[in-house]
């Protein structure tokens, strides 16, 4: 995994720029290996749900979270550096609020687990380091 587009990935999501953020998600999520894919789609789809809450898609953004929300559930609380369970607590209160049309919740963060970084840094390095 590139470790820095991921950060930035990560960082445009959490600026609301949801679209880019999908775009340099996705890019991570096509190279990731066969056991990743699935927790990476989920964060993808995590952008493009809120993408289209962006645009006035809220039919769209429900079913793309539904999804998201799918792919992201059974992996371990802190997946690939991100705290999943702030982030799957923020996507129920959205889909609370859009179902029953209460007034939206503040837009969800993909928090990373400090000592987590220090583990997906390396680990990136190991890899930078077997393809030379």
């Amino acid at each position: 995994m590139d470790f820095n587009e991921y950060r930035r990935g990560i960082a445009l999501f959490n600026r609301a720029e949801f679209f880019q953020a999908h775009e340099v998600l996705e890019d991570i999520w096509r190279a990731a290996p066969a056991e990743e894919k699935k927790f990476l789609q989920g964060l993808v789809q995590v952008a493009v749900a809120f993408h289209h809450y962006s645009t006035g898609n809220f039919v769209g953004m429900r079913s793309v979270m539904d999804r998201a929300m799918r792919n992201l559930t059974g992996h371990p609380q802190r997946m690939e550096g991100i705290q999943l369970a702030p982030l799957m607590r923020s996507l129920a209160q959205w889909r609370k609020a859009v179902d029953s049309g209460q007034p939206r919740p503040p837009l969800p963060h993909m928090e990373l687990a400090p000592g987590l970084l220090k583990h997906l840094k390396s680990r990136d390095s190991e890899d930078g380091k077997q393809k030379t």
